[in-house]
């Protein structure tokens, strides 16, 4: 039997990263009645000592995470670990009957995801791939304008995400599930399958090491297309050795749509749309998108609802990832077979609520200084 409160669903963050501290536990201030932290999991035993006393709600390590899963303290987790984690946190928390809101990727392998994705099933829990940008205003209305025909049919996607990282990161370890495709190449991914509206049949990819030493376990960078249906093509870059761009266009038969920034989680997004030698910028203001995602998965539980990111959302990604390395490894075409989705985002996903100011962090650092 699954587990819900009646009044707010009550939250369980498990690793307590950079991410985690600076976004997801502070969105809560912004989840009141829907949607309550509860619970603090980490790995660190000073983390969990004034993290307890900071949010004043209970913290354990990881030792103790199955007591609290069958505690009833909790009804839902809120997946933050590396990615080669998620897997083993997000089935143990199904089998308890706890619901699952995992970051993306949803997991580093598609064995990992598909096991997360059974787990739920048969534990009978909603599970959420932690899509924010479903939720994001500018990358809604983006979507709104391409189904509106206003830049004709669109053609070709191209995006490019880049960020320098610091040495020594986790996201540059491998055997963490790190690389530039899986932190940060996935948001390129997964918007070109929400502009299109449509799954890619067939990926090549070139991977870089460059002479890095940060990057002997991982790409410093990956080139990737990705070829839909109707001969449309989707392209995109994404490194950990650049300076930070974060962007994507879409270019029709008519006209072009551009969102710069596009993926950013703490800042404006902006979006031009060009008919014609004529431009018209719209500027969307910074909201607290954890929040957003976190308000919608809370109602998906309270009236039984699947979530639009679902776990079959996350798993076709992980399936795209999985075929992108193997492009790259062998220097060919991989083509791709996936279920075709009934439901994608649209502006009914867009949440509004205002952005919390930045918390004191414990022991965690960003993965930049940039």
């Amino acid at each position: 039997m699954t587990r819900a409160n009646k009044t707010a669903i009550r939250f369980a963050v498990v690793g307590m990263g950079h991410f985690a501290q600076s976004a997801i536990l502070p969105a809560f201030s912004n989840t009141r009645k829907n949607a309550e932290l509860a619970a603090i999991v980490t790995g660190d035993v000073e983390k969990a000592a004034k993290l307890m006393r900071k949010y004043k709600v209970l913290a354990c390590t990881y030792e103790d995470y199955e007591k609290l899963l069958v505690s009833a303290e909790i009804d839902a987790v809120y997946i933050a670990t590396p990615n080669s984690e998620h897997r083993k946190f997000a089935v143990r928390a199904a089998r308890q009957g706890v619901h699952v809101l995992c970051e993306k990727p949803l997991a580093y392998t598609v064995k990992d995801a598909q096991a997360i994705v059974d787990a739920c099933k048969k534990g009978g829990v909603r599970l959420m791939t932690a899509y924010r940008l479903h939720f994001e205003e500018g990358n809604l209305q983006a979507i709104e304008v391409i189904k509106s025909g206003r830049i004709g049919e669109p053609r070709l996607f191209a995006s490019v995400h880049t960020t320098q990282v610091d040495p020594d990161n986790i996201r540059t370890d491998l055997s963490l599930g790190g690389g530039p495709l899986e932190d940060i190449g996935i948001y390129c991914l997964n918007a070109a399958r929400y502009i299109f509206q449509d799954e890619p049949d067939e990926v090549s990819a070139v991977a870089v090491h460059g002479s890095d030493p940060r990057f002997k376990e991982v790409p410093e960078a990956y080139s990737v297309t990705m070829r839909f249906s109707g001969d449309r093509l989707a392209t995109f870059l994404c490194g950990f050795g650049q300076t930070k761009i974060s962007e994507y266009r879409v270019i029709g038969t008519k006209g072009i749509l551009q969102m710069e920034p596009a993926y950013t989680w703490h800042g404006e997004t902006k979006q031009s749309i060009t008919i014609k030698s004529k431009s018209r910028t719209r500027t969307f203001k910074h909201r607290d998108q954890i929040a957003a995602e976190i308000l919608y998965f809370a109602d998906c539980i309270q009236k039984g609802k699947t979530p639009e990111p679902s776990g079959q959302e996350g798993l076709i990604d992980v399936r795209l990832m999985d075929a992108i390395r193997k492009a790259a490894k062998h220097e060919r075409k991989v083509t791709v077979s996936n279920p075709k989705k009934r439901s994608r985002p649209d502006a009914s996903q867009s949440i509004e609520r205002r952005p919390h100011g930045q918390p004191k962090l414990v022991k965690a650092a960003p993965p930049s200084k940039e």
